[in-house]
């Protein structure tokens, strides 16, 4: 039994490392997205936004601020003494209120150590808008944050999925490159079974195949570069083999859209008015005066020993009220700050103008992109199916001797090129279809 479990883990692992990890479109996208650091830098934009509406609402908040210090005075003329002495007039002054107040100044000393701690607090009232409006500037912020995310995220999805049928064409290119080089090999193969080789025919299939080599060489190297540069997005080793699950299909169903309604770069210019315009008054409201209450607590000790200094019981003092405060003249700096800002909001207003006309005109090639190509695909596969019979006939013509290598060349590169052309339509057609997906969802 544990022989038989050794085996079935082996055959799994030599399974897996053929065919590989399975993708389709959807995972690989999501693989892509995953490891966008485009997508995580506009994640970071949203949390800095949300940072910033934190800073701007913090003001709307009262405020507490603590302090303490410890102050010793020194006498200029004499620092060594350690003690404070009293200029003459003051010394006069001093002795007359001291002889009033019956106070012996032979003990009166002025402390040189001084300590003072307190605390204040501040709450504003009201602001006229500063605050309120640089909040709401904030908000739109994020909204725009948002957008932008979303933008982001949508061009990310469209480059993930060019890169998937990217792949998934070189895939089918090299399949065709394959076959023609086959049919090459096999017309000359016929050609010298029955002993009839003509050395022009002969040269003219040599050197057929060895350019048909080199397109196989060429296609296998965009294969292997396409292949490399999902892996690297999708966040791949690049040693892992992946199988591309997703078949290019044969039809294409008509799309449901109408018209562009909405998009995420008009969000952003919508969002960036909002913000620059809410701004502008915050600002404007720096011209007008701010009601806040306000609070304090200190306390006071002294002494003329600083180890003995908080022996004796210190002062203290408290108070609270009102506080209005009134900017005069600042030279217009608030004016002028509103008007940059309004500025910027009419500079965003016309960048939304144009990218209304640029996004609808882009939608809308996009979609008549897809129908156009989809018209043309029938065609395409009828004339890659008669292209086909024609290399048949053609093929059929040069083993019974009935024609040149030359035309068989030239109707073998027409089967080349249509082939080439239709896988080619089909990648334009889904690529078209990611494009009104981007624009229009």
């Amino acid at each position: 039994m544990r022989k038989l479990l050794c085996l079935l883990g082996f055959c799994f692992l030599t399974f897996s490392n053929v065919f590989g990890m399975n993708l389709t479109l959807m995972e690989t996208v999501d693989k892509i997205v995953a490891e966008s650091h485009d997508v995580k830098k506009a994640e970071a934009n949203v949390k800095q936004a949300k940072a910033q509406l934190d800073a701007v609402n913090a003001n709307r908040w009262f405020s507490i601020d603590a302090s303490a210090n410890y102050m010793n005075l020194i006498d200029i003329e004499n620092p060594a003494s350690g003690k404070i002495n009293i200029p003459g007039d003051v010394g006069a002054m001093l002795g007359n209120i001291a002889q009033k107040a019956g106070i012996n100044l032979g003990k009166f000393e002025i402390p040189d150590n001084v300590f003072t701690a307190g605390v204040s607090i501040t709450q504003p009232i009201y602001t006229f808008g500063k605050i309120g409006r640089a909040v709401d500037a904030m908000h739109s912020a994020i909204d725009m944050s948002n957008s932008a995310k979303e933008l982001t995220l949508r061009e990310v999805k469209y480059a993930a999925a060019n890169l998937y049928w990217t792949a998934k064409m070189t895939d089918e290119i090299v399949k065709i490159a394959e076959k023609t080089l086959k049919d090459s090999r096999t017309a000359k193969k016929n050609l010298t079974a029955v002993g009839r080789a003509n050395r022009s025919n002969l040269i003219k299939i040599e050197s057929d195949i060895a350019s048909k080599k080199i397109n196989l060489s060429d296609a296998k190297f965009n294969r292997e570069t396409a292949y490399r540069m999902l892996k690297i997005m999708a966040g791949i080793n690049l040693e892992e083999e992946i199988v591309l699950v997703d078949e290019m299909p044969s039809k294409f169903e008509e799309l449901n859209v109408t018209e562009l309604k909405s998009n995420p770069e008009w969000d952003i210019y919508n969002k960036q008015i909002q913000m620059y315009e809410e701004s502008a008054s915050s600002k404007r409201a720096g011209a007008y005066p701010t009601l806040a209450a306000m609070g304090s607590y200190n306390y006071y000790t002294f002494g003329s020993d600083a180890g003995h200094m908080f022996d004796k019981k210190g002062s203290q003092s408290t108070y609270w009220g009102l506080a209005l405060q009134v900017p005069i003249f600042h030279g217009g700096l608030d004016k002028a700050n509103a008007t940059v800002d309004a500025m910027n909001a009419e500079a965003a207003r016309q960048e939304l103008d144009k990218s209304k006309k640029l996004k609808t005109e882009e939608f809308n090639t996009a979609v008549r992109q897809y129908k156009h190509l989809c018209d043309d695909l029938s065609d395409l596969n009828e004339a890659n199916d008669l292209a086909q019979k024609a290399y048949d006939v053609s093929a059929n013509r040069f083993s019974a001797g009935q024609t040149s290598a030359v035309e068989l060349a030239d109707v073998s590169m027409a089967l080349y090129k249509i082939n080439m052309a239709l896988i080619n339509s089909k990648y334009n057609i889904l690529m078209a279809a990611e494009s009104v997906k981007k624009l229009g969802e």
